[in-house]
């Protein structure tokens, strides 16, 4: 399994462009990192990910990448619904913040965890604010119309889609389970190792958030 994200095998199906997009971030993500004092470049940098959406919040009110600018933010796509990858890859990403909060507190607040579902027909509002307090009052869930969605989807270069039917109804949902980082001016940094654990994913906070 490649280190920082898992796609269904319908991904592999998707356009080759999207599909090289993803392979250009893995490959840079995967590469070898020095201790802290010698990270060097960032991972990510220069990607062309992420960058500016409209999105509704889960009190309902509407919400801007701009309206992160000055922080640091970990981005997660995925939906409320989801049985198991979901639960488990943002459970690690806000285990791994608690955990550099407990030793960096003023750094901490600097960061911004947000959570944006890809399935806008099932989360709404409410859905998105009920799932992101099961894991912490620190975590923001955004959602928003199908096209709003798409454009931000597409943005982050996140891959999704519906998947198949379940017995006694509902659906699943393919998607990419990628954590990702990103600076206080909105630039990619890297992805966090969230298969790896929360004490991973507080390492990398460490090594880029300064």
């Amino acid at each position: 399994m490649n280190q920082h994200a898992m796609l269904p095998s319908s991904a592999r199906r998707s356009p080759a462009r999207l599909l090289g997009t993803i392979a250009a971030v893995f490959l840079a993500a995967c590469t070898p990192q020095d201790a802290e004092d010698t990270a060097g470049d960032p991972p990510l940098q220069g990607a062309t990910i992420g960058g500016p959406f409209t999105l509704i919040n889960a009190e309902g009110q509407t919400v801007n990448w701009s309206d992160f600018d000055g922080d640091y933010r970990m981005v997660y796509f995925g939906y409320a619904y989801c049985p198991d990858i979901c639960p488990t890859s943002v459970q690690r990403m806000m285990q791994g913040y608690s955990l550099f909060a407990e030793e960096n507190p003023a750094l901490a607040e600097q960061i911004q965890p947000i959570f944006i579902t890809i399935d806008p027909e099932r989360d709404t509002p409410e859905v998105v604010g009920e799932f992101t307090s099961a894991f912490s009052d620190r975590l923001i869930g955004l959602t928003g119309t199908q096209d709003q969605i798409t454009q931000a989807a597409e943005t982050f270069r996140v891959y999704n889609a519906r998947g198949e039917d379940q017995p006694g109804g509902g659906y699943l949902m393919d998607h990419s389970d990628i954590v990702f980082l990103f600076g206080p001016e909105g630039q990619p940094i890297a992805t966090l190792p969230t298969d790896q654990g929360p004490q991973a994913v507080q390492a990398e906070l460490a090594k880029w958030v300064r």
